[in-house]
Parts: C-alpha cells; sequence; structure tokens
C-alpha cells in the first residue's frame, strides 16, 4: 500500500477508532452487563405474570397525555377531570411519549402496564457503568446494578404503573449522574456535553429525580473536584441542561407563573424530607442506608460514596434515591473487602480470575432467582404490598358504565385509589382527590388528601358525606367498592356496611351494582321527575 493509501485509510478509520476509545461499553462488559439487567429482567418479568393491572397510580398521567394528544401536541393550560382543574405545570417528556403511545393505538392500561419495564432494565445499565468506572472493576458495576434492581423501595416505584414517568427520570438520573462522575474526573467536553443532555432530559421527566442529580453533582464537586475549575465544569453542565428545558420552563412561567413550582415544592416530602422523616419516625428502613455508607468507609475510606449517601438520606423522604445510592456504597464497601482478600491470599476455590469471576456470576444469578421467588410471593399475597393494583375488572367495568350511562358533567366520589384512575378511564371527574392538586398550593393538596382518605375509610354514608364537605365538593354520584380495596396503596376491607349506610340514606339511590362496585346517585339529579 502506498503512503497516501495509508493515510486515507487512517483518516477513514480514525472515527472508528475515536468510537472505540470513547464508548462507555466494549467486548469486556457483555458478560458483566448481562449479569446487571438479568435481576431487573427476572423483576418485570415475574410483576408482569403476577399483576393483569398496572400497580398503583397512572391514571392523571394517562388524562394528561389524552388531553396532549387531543390538543394536537400543544401544550394544555389545565386537564380536566379531578377536583381542581390540574395545571398543566408537569414536566413535559414522558406525556408525550405516553400521547404518542395512545395515538398508535395502545391503551392507557397496556401503556402503563408494559412501558415502566423498558425504564427499569434501561436503567441497569447507567447504574452499571457508574459502579464500573467509581471502583474500576466490572464485577462491583455488576453488583450495583442488581443492588438497585432487587431492592423493592426502588423497584416498587418504576416497575409500576407511574413509572411510565418515573423509571425514565430515574434512567436518565443515573445517566446524568454517570455523566457527572466523568465531568467531575476530568473526562472533558465529551462528559459535559452528555451530563447536560441528560440532566436536561432528567428536569423535562420529574422536578424530584432533577433535585436528585443537582444534589449529587454538589457532592461529586465537593469530595472529587473542589476548585474552580470543576465549579466551571458543574455550572457548564447545569447551564446548558437549563438551555435545553428553557422553552417549557418560559411556557410554564407564561401560563401558570413562577407560584406554581413552589406550591408544589411543599408536597411529597420536599426538601430536607428524609431528615424529617428521621426524626419523627425512625426506622431501620430510613437507617439502613447509613450502614452502606459505614460499610464504604470502613472497607475503602471512601467519604465522597459515603456522604452521597447520607446526603440523599437526609435530604429526600423517598426511600429509592439513598437506596440506590447506597448499592454503590455497598459495591465499594466489597472492593474494599476483595483487595484485603487478595492481600493476605485467595483462598484455594478463588485462586484464579476466572473462578472469582464465575462466583461473582453464580451469585447474581442466584440473588435474581431469590429475589425473584420474593417479589412473586409479594405481589401474589393479598395484602400485596410492593406493587398493589388499584384496578380490578370490578372497578373498571364501572367506569365504562359510567362513561355509557352517565352525563358527561357527572362528578363522582369514589371511594379508594380506583379513583385516581377513573377521569382516564370514564371521561367523567371525580369530586375529591389529591391528584394534580399540589400544582396548586400545598393547603389545597393536604385538605384534598385528608379528604379523600377520611372519605375512603368511612362506615357510614354520613361519614362520607362530611368528608366531602370538608372541601365543598357535593358529588351527583359516590362509587362504593365492596370488600377488598386500598387507599394510598394500603389494604381496607369492606364488609358491607358502607353500602348498607347509602342503600337506607336519604338523597342517595342506588343505579349500579356487581360483585365489586356499588353506585349510588344524588336522589334528583339526572331524573326529569325530580
Amino acid at each position: 500500500m502506498t503512503a497516501s493509501g495509508a493515510r486515507d485509510r487512517s483518516i477513514a478509520l480514525a472515527p472508528v477508532r475515536w468510537l472505540r476509545r470513547t464508548a462507555p461499553l466494549d467486548g469486556r462488559d457483555a458478560r458483566w452487563l448481562g449479569l446487571a439487567v438479568l435481576p431487573g429482567v427476572v423483576a418485570v418479568v415475574v410483576y408482569l405474570a403476577t399483576n393483569p393491572y398496572p400497580a398503583y397510580g397512572g391514571g392523571l398521567y394517562a388524562q394528561i397525555a389524552a388531553e396532549i394528544a387531543a390538543n394536537g401536541y400543544a401544550p394544555p393550560a389545565t386537564v380536566p377531570g379531578y377536583a381542581l382543574p390540574v395545571p398543566f405545570a408537569y414536566p413535559p417528556l414522558q406525556f408525550y411519549v405516553f400521547a404518542l403511545a395512545l395515538d398508535l393505538g395502545l391503551g392507557p392500561l397496556t401503556v402503563t402496564r408494559f412501558l415502566p419495564a423498558v425504564a427499569v432494565v434501561a436503567g441497569l445499565v447507567p447504574a452499571y457503568l457508574l459502579g464500573r468506572d467509581y471502583t474500576g472493576s466490572r464485577a462491583a458495576g455488576t453488583a450495583t446494578a442488581a443492588l438497585i434492581a432487587l431492592n423493592p423501595q426502588v423497584l416498587e416505584w418504576h416497575v409500576s404503573a407511574g413509572g411510565v414517568v418515573r423509571g425514565f427520570a430515574f434512567l436518565y438520573a443515573l445517566t446524568a449522574v454517570y455523566a457527572g462522575y466523568h465531568v467531575f474526573t476530568g473526562d472533558g467536553r465529551r462528559a459535559i456535553a452528555a451530563g447536560a443532555v441528560a440532566v436536561a432530559l432528567t428536569g423535562l421527566t420529574h422536578p424530584t429525580y432533577a433535585l436528585f442529580v443537582v444534589a449529587s453533582y454538589l457532592v461529586f464537586w465537593a469530595g472529587l473536584d473542589r476548585s474552580i475549575r470543576g465549579l466551571a465544569r458543574g455550572l457548564a453542565v447545569g447551564l446548558g441542561a437549563l438551555a435545553l428545558a428553557s422553552p417549557w420552563l418560559a411556557w410554564v412561567v407564561t401560563t401558570h407563573g413562577p407560584g406554581v413550582f413552589t406550591a408544589a415544592a411543599g408536597t411529597h416530602g420536599g426538601i430536607g424530607g428524609g431528615l424529617d422523616q428521621l426524626v419523627e419516625s425512625p426506622s431501620v428502613y430510613r437507617l439502613a442506608p447509613f450502614a452502606a455508607a459505614a460499610a464504604a468507609l470502613a472497607a475503602r475510606r471512601d467519604a465522597v460514596v459515603a456522604g452521597w449517601t447520607v446526603a440523599a438520606t437526609l435530604l429526600f423522604f423517598q426511600l429509592r434515591f439513598p437506596y440506590a445510592v447506597g448499592a454503590l456504597a455497598l459495591a465499594v464497601a466489597g472492593v474494599g473487602a476483595a483487595e484485603r482478600v487478595a492481600a493476605g491470599g485467595w483462598p484455594a476455590a478463588l485462586s484464579s480470575p476466572r473462578r472469582r469471576a464465575g462466583a461473582a456470576a453464580a451469585l447474581v444469578v442466584l440473588a435474581s432467582a431469590v429475589g425473584g421467588a420474593y417479589l412473586a410471593a409479594e405481589t401474589t399475597s393479598t395484602t400485596d404490598g410492593t406493587t398493589p393494583s388499584f384496578l380490578d375488572d370490578e372497578s373498571v367495568a364501572a367506569a365504562e358504565w359510567a362513561a355509557a350511562e352517565t352525563p358527561a358533567d357527572a362528578r363522582f366520589l369514589v371511594l379508594g385509589d380506583a379513583a385516581e384512575w377513573f377521569p382516564a378511564l370514564s371521561g367523567r371527574s371525580i369530586a375529591v382527590g389529591p391528584w394534580g392538586v399540589e400544582w396548586a398550593s400545598a393547603g389545597a393538596y393536604d385538605r384534598q388528601l385528608t379528604a379523600f382518605e377520611d372519605a375512603s375509610t368511612c362506615n357510614s354514608a354520613a361519614c362520607v358525606e362530611a368528608a366531602a364537605a370538608t372541601v365543598d365538593a357535593d358529588p351527583e354520584y359516590v362509587l362504593v367498592p365492596k370488600g377488598r380495596y386500598t387507599v394510598r396503596g394500603e389494604t381496607v376491607v369492606q364488609f358491607g356496611t358502607l353500602e348498607r349506610s347509602f342503600a337506607v340514606a336519604d338523597g342517595w339511590t342506588r343505579v349500579y351494582e356487581t360483585d365489586g362496585v356499588v353506585v349510588y346517585r344524588a336522589v334528583g339529579y339526572g331524573d326529569p321527575s325530580g
């Protein structure tokens, strides 16, 4: 080959060499990454096999997506169907994905049952990469991902119906954190650009996950590169993300005013909610991340990941954040323990790298099997606390009846968690419920939440009416579930007292009943003779 030909070939192959040099994954990762996602695959398969309806709530998200699709993909100012008109101030990205799925012909229950599974498995990729790069060990990367995948406190909020938003927010947040680690360890413009995009995606998906990313970046700056240059790199990521998200921010502020953000910030625990919870009601679940932090300190003197774990525990009410960071802390502790064993000589059974890798792989497979069996036992129990379904055949049929047989402007008081799904499935409004009210004010949210919980656990019609009156609700219909149902995810059992009370109460008449649901209409409403 001539010199010019060699030069031309070198130029042509330059992008390939650059990709090989900069790609976060290569062939050596294949086995470890496969093991990393295995527990997630097992978890979603078990969940889908044992949950004919999506777990937890996703009805408000479905209603928002339907409004977006109906509005020609222009953002609607408000979303109808709930106790108060819901200001559309939610970060919009995943709602547009949801709307597109609806336009493609998928039903809201199908989307909220299957789409979160994609995020759960995909989120284990940046978890693996972060664990691998932070510890310098592929086995530790696998351990980090596996510990996240097998943790019910993390899994339940991402595989369930709300995972159409939260699951993807977690995926984007872990990607942003992985990029942030490289931002503060000197990986150049590529990490800054990737970080800006990932932070923007997180911010355009869920505000709490965006705050988790911001807190993580502050910890990384303080622990990895506490310098003006490091601060500048972090600010570059933040400003880039802000620029990407600015069209949405400008629209929200113009449409609803800046107060909509401060209203929502005071709900769902707020910043510092973890500390409040630790002081008010400490539990082994709240204290567990501190053990992971201590293990990282003891095994490898890693103050960065230990401090990150503690910060996440104190800042966030939601345990999924400290548990995710704690997974990395435990992986760090495992690496430290392995280093100590290696210093004294490996046992004969683990004398070669191949044997150690095989033992690690076997451990992950065993953990996946045990974790899957545990999840299956939880999700098939009558008091499933991990992935409780808010819906069943009876509640869906009741919503379909309401859509067909009641006036379009009818307002329902729906007792139990099926209320969150009712507007999306029936096209009718609910009169009481906290969903979306946080964007109005924290006070209104608390009042609606209290009224909903009180009404849903009443044993008499008078009690239900009194609970509704606390928020000036005057519903035309009351939907009463029979037997076992959930209120805020907690199982409640009715033994017929409430429906008997409505049956003899003045002002109500029964208009629909099945084995699982009974609906009462206010006397005179919809009756020409009334």
